[in-house]
């Protein structure tokens, strides 16, 4: 196969053209306000799992008040607190899939992601907001304004997962995720200061104009047959999503932060990623898997996030 992007030598220096709003920090500061008017209204309920680990279904209330689920697993003596954000199209499913963490002695939040869980893993949380007509999918849902969108849902939703997991008093905080859950990681980390640590691995959601132009498969490609119908939205698309960029998030974060691409990778670009990795304004460690697609590093790079964490995630 070959390589899908910019050559393996040169995509390391590419940078992202794209223009941050003026207004970018007063939107989420005014979006996160909101939801945090509304209470955390944190829910533990235990769930039978054996003498290994304490499990329980979670709930809190993220953007407009909605309801959001997930999981906390947690060893004896958890030193710190790992918050894992989902794939595209993937819900919290099972707490047994959500153990890599808990055996390295740190407790798991799982966040569930809102309408989604129905594409390879089940979800358990709805969204009840809805949208103008969109394609298939959940690239364009509410594209045309960024108050509708479906990621300034997501992305409150996954600061407020943050502050859940702050309010356990299990130590510091870090956060996690591949794909799509990779790029709210990065979102998170624009927004939520004193962040232990950040892992997005080959994280979505960075550079969509790039993402849209480049991917060979979706999702980005959801956005460009959205505008093969919608002639001429085009400004208003890409200046609403300009509003959740990975590029413009990781400019503004500062924890330390492991990334990892796949050069091969189709779904999102390698460019894509070091757009973001190379806007990243805190200490960063890029991880690079030359002949891997989407999957990146997969189990390699669970090695990788272990022995990294130990020196990031001390209590």
């Amino acid at each position: 196969m070959p390589f899908p992007d910019l050559s393996p030598d040169a995509v390391a220096d590419y940078r992202s053209p794209a223009l941050c709003p003026a207004d970018f920090d007063a939107f989420w500061a005014a979006t996160l306000a909101e939801a945090r008017a509304h209470p955390l209204d944190l829910v533990l309920d235990p769930v039978e799992s054996g003498p290994v680990f304490a499990v329980h279904d979670l709930s809190f209330r993220g953007f407009g008040g909605h309801v959001v689920k997930g999981w906390l697993i947690a060893p004896p003596g958890a030193r710190g607190v790992v918050v894992k954000f989902i794939g595209y199209n993937g819900g919290r499913s099972f707490a047994h899939e959500h153990l890599f963490w808990p055996a390295t002695g740190r407790a798991v939040l799982v966040m569930d992601t809102r309408g989604q869980g129905s594409g390879w893993a089940p979800g358990a949380t709805p969204d009840p907001v809805g949208s103008d007509p969109a394609h298939a999918g959940f690239m364009t849902k509410g594209i045309l304004r960024r108050e509708d969108y479906f990621y300034r849902r997501v992305f409150t939703d996954a600061v407020r997962a943050v502050e859940a997991a702050r309010s356990l008093n299990l130590g510091p905080v870090a956060v996690t995720g591949g794909s799509q859950g990779g790029g709210i990681s990065l979102a998170v980390a624009g927004l939520v200061p004193g962040l232990a640590a950040v892992m997005p691995d080959v994280p979505y959601l960075c550079d969509f104009w790039r993402g849209v132009t480049v991917a060979t498969r979706d999702p980005y490609l959801e956005i460009a047959r959205y505008l093969a119908v919608h002639r001429g939205a085009e400004e208003a698309v890409f200046r609403t999503l300009s509003y959740f960029d990975g590029v413009h998030f990781a400019a503004r974060a500062t924890a330390p932060a492991l990334f990892s691409v796949g050069i091969m990778d189709t779904i999102c670009p390698p460019s894509t990623v070091y757009a973001a990795y190379n806007a990243y304004a805190g200490a960063k460690e890029m991880v690079r898997y030359t002949f891997n697609d989407h999957e990146g590093g997969g189990p390699f790079q669970m090695e990788r996030q272990k022995a990294w964490a130990a020196d990031h995630l001390a209590p």
